[in-house]
């Protein structure tokens, strides 16, 4: 069998799910990778075949998603040619981590498609949403990467195509430690602003980790960290919290380490506060926004309840449960 194996480049939680599930699918099938996104010079451990902008957020220094700046990037002619560019009938079967290039060509040429993502649990009316729900938003996730079939990964099994997280292979290894710091990973807000908030609370330290910043500088109490997949686990793996977005892969990961965890979604970015109304029910602290919360920062430092996920989801059982999927639809459409 050959596949084609689209990753989404903005965000961590695509490529992290990708270097867990590609050495087992490689095992079974000849796979081709393409990356698209704001990040799609990343690396993995196999060769990627497709390098394409694609589509992808950007965001403003205070946490939210700017409007302008996303609409500025949008270049829809050029999309229309990163499709066309592949051919998705080189292929038998097409799985996307919300992945919009690979899913659209495989729609267009009629080949078996899979959506495999933490976007793919929101084709449920099952899963979490904020009380006030985004027409467009939801637009959005149902249909910038559309697929046949589709298998969502949430923090709790909310429909019967959702899995647990997939957690990464280091995050299972690490040595979980507290020490004295909380790690800060932030990076819709830009590290001067976090200082600002973070630096009266000086009975702890701070990690912040920047993607503004180039390299890493100490001033009071706060440690600024360029981000770096190595510095970024040790300092996770030992903290006595952590302060993140919403993302699903950072706050599942958190769950699993047994850390606490604060929470604060991109502003205007949908799938987060969706996210964050499932950590709500959890019983994770989540804030609006961090300015002008000092009160409710200390409450949570003082605080030392946790919060932990049931199960994770076992990257050799998500690769059979793709190749049988797979192999369905190719007999179905032979």
């Amino acid at each position: 069998m050959k596949i084609l194996y689209g990753i989404q480049g903005t965000g961590i939680g695509h490529l992290t799910r990708a270097r867990e599930l590609l050495p087992e699918l490689s095992k079974h099938a000849n796979v081709d990778v393409i990356i698209s996104g704001h990040d799609r010079d990343i690396r993995l451990d196999k060769p990627i075949k497709y390098h394409r902008s694609g589509i992808s957020l950007t965001y403003n220094r205070r946490g939210g998603v700017s409007v302008l700046g996303t609409l500025r990037d949008l270049r829809p002619i050029r999309f229309l040619k990163d499709i066309r560019s592949i051919s998705a009938r080189d292929y038998d079967l097409v799985i996307s981590d919300y992945e919009p290039i690979s899913a659209w060509s495989a729609r267009l040429e009629q080949v078996p498609s899979i959506a495999l993502s933490h976007q793919a649990s929101f084709l449920s009316d099952a899963t979490p949403r904020p009380t006030e729900c985004s027409t467009s938003a939801e637009t959005i996730l149902q249909h910038l990467a559309p697929a046949d079939h589709a298998i969502g990964f949430h923090f709790d099994r909310y429909d019967d195509f959702i899995e647990p997280p997939i957690i990464r292979s280091d995050i299972r290894k690490a040595q979980v430690k507290r020490w004295n710091h909380i790690t800060v990973y932030l990076p819709a807000y830009h590290h001067k602003v976090l200082q600002d908030i973070f630096a009266p609370f000086t009975h702890v330290n701070w990690h912040i980790f920047s993607p503004s910043c180039s390299d890493a500088f100490e001033e009071e109490h706060c440690l600024v960290h360029p981000i770096g997949y190595q510095s970024f686990l040790e300092s996770f793996a030992s903290c006595s919290g952590i302060i993140c977005g919403a993302g699903f892969e950072t706050c599942a990961e958190a769950m699993y380490l047994g850390k606490k965890m604060l929470t604060v979604p991109i502003q205007n970015q949908y799938e987060q506060a969706c996210n964050a109304a499932a950590l709500r029910g959890m019983g994770v602290v989540t804030l609006d926004t961090l300015h002008d919360r000092s009160l409710a920062l200390w409450n949570w430092l003082e605080d030392y309840k946790t919060v932990t996920i049931n199960e994770i989801a076992d990257p050799k059982e998500v690769v059979n449960n793709l190749l049988t999927i797979g192999t369905k639809k190719d007999k179905a459409m032979a």
